[in-house]
């Protein structure tokens, strides 16, 4: 299982472990490229996963702003995705083999 995140060829996260849920690839916090990310005041809440954080990620002077998520204290059940984070696939490449 690999995985990585992309915006216009640039990868910004790689992995070879990741989690799945509702048909997003969960992406583990090593595996980003961590100066392209900046957290937002941006918060969801899912009924059944918790509170969504979000992240801007800039790239080459491109700027997606709350194009990626990640649950800080998903609710029981999810505890899997702790800190993982997901990505808006109209905003970024993932690629799952």
């Amino acid at each position: 299982m690999h995985a990585t995140a992309s915006i216009n060829g640039t990868t910004i996260a790689d992995t070879d472990s990741y989690e799945v849920v509702d048909g997003n690839i969960y992406f583990p916090p090593a595996s980003l490229t961590k100066t392209a990310f900046t957290t937002t005041s941006t918060h969801t809440t899912c009924p059944y996963k918790g509170k969504a954080s979000y992240y801007t990620i800039e790239v080459d002077g491109k700027t997606l702003k709350d194009s990626a998520w990640y649950y800080p204290e998903p609710k029981s059940g999810y505890e899997k995705i702790k800190g993982f984070v997901a990505f808006y696939g109209s905003k970024v490449d993932v690629v799952s083999e």
